[in-house]
């Protein structure tokens, strides 16, 4: 998943190369933590944070399907 949500945020933004995606894992619980450059910030973050709510969306059903509960953490810097 910490590919699929990279590759979601690498298209939102306007400096891609200053993406940084990590991963932590215990068990069930998967915790995916971006960042992004500062001007890019409120583009993940979207219109009242409906951007942001998607991508955390489509990692609950993933989520679902996996058995895992992934946790989005967006990092600034």
């Amino acid at each position: 998943m910490k590919e699929a949500v990279e590759k979601i945020v690498k298209a939102l933004v306007g400096d891609a190369d200053a993406v940084e995606v990590s991963d932590h894992s215990d068990g069930k619980n998967v915790k995916i933590t971006v960042r992004v450059a500062p001007d890019d910030y409120g583009r993940v973050i979207g219109r009242e944070g409906r951007t942001i709510k998607a991508i955390r969306s489509i990692l609950f059903v993933a989520g679902q399907k996996q058995g895992k509960r992934f946790h989005l953490d967006l990092i600034e810097d």
